[in-house]
């Protein structure tokens, strides 16, 4: 598999293991609001499709589910498995993925759908392993975001600093690199995650646009000019 059907990932899977740790959004945006969520559900078993090196996997552990997590990076599920021997992992796609109807009351989607090119059947396949009255759980890049890849921060003729988005209703893959990874992120607008959600009978019952919380002040005031993520949780009636 090269770089372009795997969009990057094989070849940046040591970058991203190197880096992940660290991750800002993560650490200081994403993991509360996220987990804040899982406490409030009362769930018992997640799904976490994209779980990479298996980092949110271990954090609902944390909180008392049992947890499967799903990649199609084999690199990133050989680190999962040596951080966590005891846990499940398995090699595969969320446009077909390989589990029964309604096994899971929890499935995850961190920052993982701007990584999936066919998004249609990804979805159905979230809604298809849902139980009736479970939750699906996602945090993603805004399209605002998206829409100004590969490089949306630029400089005008006074060297102000602006973000700038473009074909905003063009949906497309572009390749985004920072710290030595160079992956595809799919940019599509808000309006086609939002279709499909609800074209599964799928309940919208949060919605937040967090910013980060605990992070150095001038860090935080930079990602505080741009709607960076949302975190959206859909019910399954």
């Amino acid at each position: 598999m090269d770089a372009s059907t795997s969009g990057g990932w094989d070849e940046s899977a040591q970058a991203w293991l190197a880096d992940v740790d660290g991750s800002f959004a993560r650490n200081f945006t994403l993991d509360e609001p996220m987990l804040a969520r899982v406490r409030q559900g009362g769930f018992t078993e997640a799904l976490d499709v994209g779980c990479g090196e298996g980092r949110f996997c271990r954090k609902l552990q944390g909180e008392g589910l049992r947890t499967t997590g799903l990649d199609p990076t084999e690199a990133l599920l050989a680190q999962a498995r040596l951080l966590d021997p005891a846990g499940s992992y398995t090699n595969g796609f969320a446009e077909a993925l390989p589990f029964p109807n309604a096994s899971f009351d929890l499935v995850v989607s961190y920052l993982s759908l701007i990584d999936i090119p066919d998004i249609a059947p990804a979805i159905a396949e979230l809604a298809r392993v849902l139980r009736p009255g479970g939750a699906l759980l996602i945090a993603n890049l805004n399209s605002f975001v998206t829409a100004a890849n590969p490089e949306g921060w630029r400089s005008d003729a006074d060297g102000r600093r602006f973000f700038q988005l473009d074909h905003y209703a063009d949906e497309r893959a572009d390749w985004v690199e920072w710290a030595g990874i160079r992956i595809q992120n799919w940019h599509r607008p808000f309006e086609t995650y939002m279709q499909l959600l609800l074209g599964q009978g799928l309940q919208l019952t949060h919605f937040a646009e967090p910013q980060p919380v605990g992070a150095p002040p001038e860090r935080a005031a930079h990602y505080n000019r741009v709607p960076w993520f949302h975190i959206m949780e859909w019910r399954k009636t």
